[in-house]
């Protein structure tokens, strides 16, 4: 079987600064592949990479085995592209916005008329189509951008950040559609994402840190050598526990969560933690509430990563 996308070994660089640094992976039909990395990890540059606006410095990408420099036009069939900002006609509706890009897709009126009633009706934008784009709000303009990536039935859907700035609600929507292109139509996606609650929907997570691709598999394969290395404690005052925890020997980080801390203890080291832990804070006039082992997240997988990159550079 075809993959959906293959990336081998993609380099870009914009004079010293090395964007993309040997980057390889590969997305199977029906699966949606996370990549996750901070600011400046090169994810925006791997996305133009993989729908031909960059030509690399070195390797290739293949959208369903066509090559994205040699076969652009075949390649780009196959590829719906919402970029992270705005970027559609502010000053058409949202009908002229969809015929626009049906018409460049080169889809006759006899069909892309159907498809965009449609597409209108699958991303809830029905009852809009003759508002202005630029009247709409965030999450409808992203509701209208992923509108117009699909109006030509593409296989493969290249989303770079596509709920950056809107609201949970609105997230969730966005979601929510994603899942139900995958389910009904197979489409496969690469979305770009800084937030962990969205990379832990992803089939697969590709973590990314100054251009280079650190750790990727499932979610659940991503945060297993952090089992039972992660504590939650709950006490107060929070910023009090937080500094004597820092100090504990066996203590690696410590990270705040809302109104408790996670704690990643190095190996084999656990048990003593909790044992030693609560005594000591409470012996400086902390008061804890509960100190226990839960599952790492894929925050607790990403802090880590990015400090061993760094403290290797």
């Amino acid at each position: 079987m075809t993959s959906a996308v293959v990336a081998e070994n993609l380099h870009k660089s914009f004079e010293d600064v090395h964007a993309v640094d040997g980057l390889s992976f590969k997305v199977e039909p029906g699966e949606i592949y996370g990549l996750v990395g901070p600011d400046g990890a090169g994810k925006t540059t791997t996305m133009r990479l993989l729908c031909g606006g960059f030509r690399p410095d070195a390797g290739h990408a293949t959208i369903y085995g066509y090559d994205v420099i040699k076969q652009p036009d075949q390649a780009r069939t196959q590829i719906g592209y919402l970029a992270q900002r705005f970027s559609l006609y502010g000053d058409l509706t949202v009908s002229e916005n969809l015929r626009f890009f049906a018409e460049v897709h080169g889809i006759p009126s006899s069909d892309w008329k159907p498809r965009t009633q449609e597409i209108l009706k699958f991303v809830g934008l029905d009852e809009f189509s003759d508002r202005r784009a630029e009247q709409l709000s965030g999450g409808m303009r992203q509701k209208l951008g992923l509108a117009t990536a699909l109006v030509h039935r593409p296989k493969v859907l290249l989303l770079d950040e596509p709920t950056g700035g809107v609201d949970p609600v609105t997230r969730q929507d966005f979601w929510q559609l994603i899942i139900r292109l995958v389910g009904q139509e197979g489409v496969s996606v690469v979305i770009s994402t800084p937030y962990m609650d969205e990379a832990s929907r992803c089939t697969q997570v590709g973590f990314m840190n100054r251009g280079k691709l650190i750790i990727e598999g499932t979610p659940g394969q991503v945060t297993t050598h952090l089992n039972n290395r992660v504590l939650e404690l709950v006490g107060e005052p929070l910023e009090m526990m937080r500094h004597i925890a820092t100090r504990d020997p066996d203590v690696e980080d410590v990270q705040v969560f809302g109104d408790r801390l996670h704690l990643r203890i190095k190996p084999e080291s656990t048990s003593r933690v909790v044992e030693r832990l609560p005594t000591s804070l409470q012996q400086q006039g902390v008061t804890v509430q509960r100190i226990r082992p839960i599952p790492p997240t894929l925050e607790d997988v990403f802090i880590e990563l990015v400090e061993q990159a760094d403290a290797a550079k």
